[in-house]
């Protein structure tokens, strides 16, 4: 089966509460824009790695703390971020690290990690807070702009 020149992948825990907030992204782009795959990437780790490969445009969501002044927050990092800040993803491995990875290893061609400041987790819940309701649509739309600016996407349209 042929790839699609992009794809965005949602990383995060649906029943850890406002840790789903990734995954709820990447479904709002599932079978919704045309040469963009939605792909979902668990929670993280080094198995995203072979997630991205050929794809020309990465685009990686996933719910963060850390990264904002407050809870809905979105963040776009062009470059991942730091190892030695206090911005961290909520897995094994932290997305910084792993795109850091799969860019070394050519992987993929761009890559940009949307992230969405989440606050405390709330364990064994499919809850997402109202505030994290709104980064997500936030995302969503920077996504959205994303994919215009650089590949001239379709899609300003709600679902």
């Amino acid at each position: 089966m042929q790839k699609n020149r992009v794809c965005i992948i949602g990383c995060g825990n649906p029943f850890m509460g406002n840790d789903g907030a990734g995954i709820a992204v990447m479904r709002r782009f599932d079978g919704r824009l045309p040469g963009v795959d939605a792909i979902d990437g668990g929670t993280g780790g080094f198995g995203l790695i072979p997630l991205m490969e050929d794809y020309e445009m990465v685009v990686i969501v996933d719910a963060m703390t850390g990264i904002g002044d407050r809870i809905g927050e979105v963040r776009t990092f062009e470059v991942p971020p730091s190892w030695d800040l206090p911005v961290y993803a909520l897995h094994d491995i932290g997305i910084g690290e792993v795109v850091t990875i799969a860019r070394e290893l050519g992987y993929a061609g761009e890559i940009v990690t949307v992230g969405i400041e989440v606050g405390e987790i709330q364990a064994f819940s499919k809850d997402i807070d109202q505030e994290v309701e709104e980064g997500i649509r936030v995302a969503e739309q920077e996504i959205l702009t994303i994919l215009r600016e650089r590949i001239g996407a379709p899609g300003s349209n709600h679902r």
